[in-house]
Formats: C-alpha cells, structure tokens, sequence
C-alpha cells in the first residue's frame, strides 16, 4: 500500500513540477511520457534500499524523516543525471531540481499523515480520560511526553518548571507554565494529573513541590528512576504513586558503605525469615556486599522460592558470583536450626524471623512466644555452638513499655539475647540487636493499606485520631541493621534517631489529598474520601517509643545510637524461660501475661475495653 502510495507520489510530483516550470496545468506528450515512467522507476528501489518500507508509521521520528531525506537527495541525484544525460525534447532541465523537492515535501508529508492517522492523535482530545500537567521539563518530562503521544489515556495540556528561561515557551507544541500558574490552570483547563517527572532531583525539591501542590484538587503522581528512563521503559503505564519518601516528607538515613561491608564480604552470612519484608530486603543488600555463601532459611515455602528466584536474577545481572542456598525451616525448630549452622558454619547471622502483627499476636499469644521468644533462643544457642562470630537480632520500638503480646516477647528475645551476651563462657559469639519503627511497605503497614482502600473508594481506617508512629522504609530498616550489626560488642541495643513521629491521621490527609480527592467530613459533607475512626486495637498504642532507658550513647554513625538497657542474668532468666516454655505449651495465656510482666520492663497488657 505504501508502495503504491509513493508511486502516484512521484507521478504527481512530476505533474507539479511541470505545471510549475511551464506556468500552466501540463499534459504530458511525447518524451515527457519517458519522465513521468522515470520518477517512480528510480523512486521505488532507493526508497526499499534505505528501508523505508520496513518502518512502523505509527512511530515515525527524526530518525524515520531523515532516512526520507537522505533517500530524496540521492533520488533528486539520479533524476537529474538522467535528465542530464538523455535530454529529451521538451523536458527542461531544471524540472531535475524541481520534481525532488516536490517529492520530498509530498512523501514527507504522507508519512505524518500516516502518524497521525494510525497513532490515533486526532481522537485523543475526544477519548482521553485523563488532563494531564507534567511538573518538569527537563530530559524525563520530554521523554514521557513523547512517550505519552502514543497512549489516548492522557491529554497532556502543558509542562510546568520552576526555570524561567522555560517559562511562556513551548515544547513541540506544548506550552511551559510556572509553578504559580497552577492552580488557576486546574481550574481553567481541568487538569485532573499532575506527572513529577523529576528522576534526579533531590528529595528536599521533591518534598518542596508536593507540599506546593497539596491544596491543588489533582491526583499526584511521578515517574520511575533513572534506569527505567535509560531503559526506555517509559510509558503511562510505567507511572507511579508517590514514593513513601515522598508522603513522609523526610529524608532517608544514608547509609556508612564500609559499615555495610564489614560482616559481609568473602563470609557466610545466615538470614532467617528471608521472605519476608526485611528479610528479603536485608538479602538484597547483603547480596551486593559479596559474601561467599547466602543461606536462605524460611519456614514459608512460597516466601523462599521468591526471595531465591529474585536474588538469583541479581546475582546475573550483577555478576556477583555469589552462592545462594535456600533453606526451609523453622526458628521453632532447633534441631534443623543445630544442623543448618554445623553444615555451613555462618560467620554472620541476621535474625529477622518473627510473628509482627499486633493484633494477631495478641489473638495467639503462645505461638507468638514459641516463635519469638523460643525461636531466637533455639537460633542464638545453635550459633554460639557452631563459633558464629556477630549475631544480629531484629527488634522494634514496640519492645519499649509494651501493651501487647508481640512487643512484650521482642523484649524477652531481646533480654535473652543480652543475659546469654552477659555469660563468661560465651567467648566467640557477639550479639547485637537493632530497634527501629514501623516499616512502610511491609505487608501489614499502613501505606498500602491507604492505598488499597482508596482504590475502592474509602474509607480510609484510623484507629485513633492521635496515633503516631515513627516511620522508615524498608531499604532504610535494613541498612541500619547491616550497619549496627557491625559495631556491636555484645549485647547491645542499637536505636535510629528517626527524627519527628508522624501522625497517622495527617498521612491520611496527605495521600487523599494527593490522590487528587478530598476528604469527606461533617465540614465538608460533599467530599470524595471518609477517614473513619475504628477505634485502638488489642495491644495497641497511641505512641511508640525507641528507648526504655535514657541518655543513649552516639554511635560511629551520626543517625544510630546505642541503648543502656537494663536485664536480668542468664540464671535468673532461665528460671522464667522454663515457666513461659510450659505456659505457651499448655496454651495458659494467663501464665504467659504473668511471666512477660515480671520480666519486661513496663509491660502493661491492656484490659478487654481498654482500646
């Protein structure tokens, strides 16, 4: 078709360029026949040389007009020699000149016709379900706009960009507004996006410009990184949410990279629970450390398999040379957890197996114990029996003056971890335990809980309207304990100075907000989004707290500092872990209550109605 669409391209070409040169509508006679056979004769096989036939219309670029151009000229060329060399009576010469660019202008726009048309670009006004800003025009916002002419999901009605050099031009076509231009843009012009494509700029401008658009009623959202950008891998459907970072407006903990290799490099390292959230994470990083074996011990068999597969891939496209060996099985189990350490010998455990949901701990408070409690005794005592060298546990800020079961029984594996640090005759072993607050991203945590209900409309859920938390990634979590892991001594508690809490219910403001959606309340009835509050949960607090003690000591890294904490000898905990072994066997919640207040520091178990 296209063939077929160049040939009466350089018929009427010609017919042009002779109706021009001779200043009237031309008929063809006598040798001028010859000329008009010529043009698609020579046309047709410089075009199939330079590949013209072989591109995709729909994505017709500078790269697709100039291979055009470049087969023009050398057409242009030819013509006009043949013209030159035959010189056929009432044929002029300069029709050698003419007819080509006549050709160019006709063939080249035959093919933005045929953009157009087959891209759909004249229906995307009418089809369009999104009116869309892009913050930044820069490399990356140009990029998506390119890539976005090809999608009708969006109408892209300007870029906005704080430079004012950009500021009243355009780009291809698209108009540059300034950051103060946006509000009456939204509501002039229907914006219902607004795309940050800012992949490098630093969190502190990205946190300036979404606190900027908070207030604006338009649904936030951003784009990759830079190694999807260089990827190519840019399209509506590769845009984002907002990054956690971003809806807590606060900078992530940098890590120390000689910390993070300290334990790691050329060494066996152990991590249990790697299926889960930090567990997986604590993998990842711990893979880019090179150490020489990677066991992966899980009781979750699907967990396993994915972390495995995942850091499989990592090791090719790192080249990192490293052996990972899965591992299923049990904390609870400490014959699998004796033959596991005598097998491989680790050098360096990471203990992130554990029960961590509140509420369900709370509802089954003998298994959280056997997992817990029992479980970080059963993995400490195979590691010292088989010389492991830094025993890293990881903790949580719920450990401090706990209200529930799971916070109570961090403490106790905490308190098991620094008698057994506390014994003379635990000479190679060195433990570590790392507190930190809750981890976004995880399964179970807020953020995806928020955006999970908004997707169905609301509501949004808050238990309290003064619960407060502090908050870290999960890459943030994992580096902190790779870091602290490195500088502990034996039996220390390391906390991260994570900055100001964050209160649960101005997160929630925040990503309706950002949703572009409003919230629905008594003062404002006609809102998108209700936040209901569903009252405290079993066990729940309305703050946490990171230190039971006071004056925590600085550390070598300026964001972690190390606890003084207070715990019982080994003999004196033993007795208790021997009562709370019963009590969890036999299922006595009661007796189990009794043991955690007697050990744990401001252990206070609420009543039933106390949330």
């Amino acid at each position: 078709m296209v063939i077929a669409v160049d040939i009466v391209l350089a018929l009427l070409s010609t017919w042009v360029a002779f109706t021009l040169r001779l200043d009237e509508l031309h008929v063809p006679i006598d040798a001028q026949w010859w000329v008009y056979g010529l043009a698609p004769l020579l046309a047709i096989p410089i075009f199939v040389k330079f590949g013209l036939y072989r591109a995709i219309f729909r994505y017709t670029g500078q790269a697709a007009l100039k291979a055009t151009g470049q087969a023009v000229v050398v057409f242009g060329i030819a013509f006009m020699a043949v013209l030159l060399w035959r010189e056929w009576p009432g044929v002029p010469r300069s029709l050698g000149m003419l007819q080509p660019l006549v050709f160019l202008l006709m063939v080249g726009a035959s093919r933005a016709v045929a953009r157009f048309w087959l891209a759909g670009l004249g229906g995307v006004r009418r089809q369009a379900k999104g009116r869309l800003l892009i913050y930044g025009a820069g490399t990356a916002g140009v990029q998506t706009a390119s890539a976005m002419s090809m999608s009708r999901q969006f109408l892209l009605l300007g870029f906005v960009d704080d430079d004012a050099a950009k500021v009243g031009r355009s780009i291809n076509g698209i108009p540059v507004f300034s950051p103060r231009e946006v509000p009456d843009l939204v509501a002039t012009l229907g914006v219902t996006d607004i795309l940050l494509a800012l992949p490098s700029s630093s969190r502190e401008r990205r946190t300036r410009i979404i606190a900027a658009l908070r207030s604006v009623p338009v649904h936030i959202r951003t784009l990759p990184g830079l190694a999807d950008l260089a990827t190519g891998r840019v399209t509506v459907q590769d845009f984002k949410e907002l990054d956690i970072e971003d809806l807590l407006g606060r900078d992530p903990v940098p890590p120390h990279t000689d910390l993070l290799a300290r334990n790691l490099t050329g060494k066996v390292v152990l991590v249990t629970g790697a299926g889960g959230s930090i567990g997986s994470e604590l993998c990842r990083q711990i893979l880019a450390e090179r150490p020489r074996h990677l066991l992966l011990l899980d009781h979750n068999e699907f967990g396993l398999y994915s972390i495995h597969q995942e850091l499989r891939g990592l090791c090719v496209a790192g080249g990192y040379g490293v052996e990972l060996i899965p591992l299923l099985g049990s904390v609870a189990n400490p014959q699998r957890l004796q033959e596991v350490c005598e097998t491989y010998r680790p050098a360096t455990v990471y203990h992130a197996a554990a029960y961590k949901h509140v509420p369900l701990v709370e509802s089954n408070p003998a298994e959280g114990i056997v997992n817990n409690v029992f479980g970080t005794l059963n993995i400490a005592r195979a590691a010292m029996a088989s010389g492991v060298g830094q025993f890293i546990l990881v903790s949580t800020d719920k450990a401090v003056r706990p209200t529930n079961v799971m916070g109570a029984s961090k403490r106790m594996a905490e308190l098991v971890l620094q008698a057994l640090a506390g014994q003379g005759q635990n000479k190679q072993t060195c433990f570590g335990m790392v507190r930190f607050g809750n981890v976004l991203g995880s399964s179970g945590s807020v953020v995806p809980l928020f955006r999970s209900q908004l997707a169905s409309g609301g509501p949004l859920t808050v238990t309290h309207p003064g619960v407060t938390r502090y908050f870290m990634t999960i890459p943030e979590a994992a580096q902190l304990v790779l870091q602290a892991g490195a500088m502990a001594t034996g039996g220390d508690v390391f906390v991260l100075d994570m900055g100001e809490p964050v209160k649960i219910m101005d997160l929630a403001h925040r990503m309706v907000e950002l949703s572009g959606l409003t919230v629905r309340n008594e003062a404002h009835p006609g809102g998108d989004i209700e936040i209901s509050i569903t009252g405290l949960r079993p066990g729940e607090k309305l703050y946490e707290e990171l230190l039971i003690g006071d004056n925590p000591s600085p550390t070598a890294h300026p964001r972690i500092m190390k606890a003084h904490e207070d715990y019982l000898s080994w003999p004196e905990l033993e007795v208790h872990l021997g009562t709370l072994r019963r009590a969890s066997e036999s299922g006595d919640v009661d007796a189990i209550k009794a043991v955690l207040r007697t050990c744990v520091h401001g252990y206070l178990p609420q009543a039933p109605g106390d949330a």
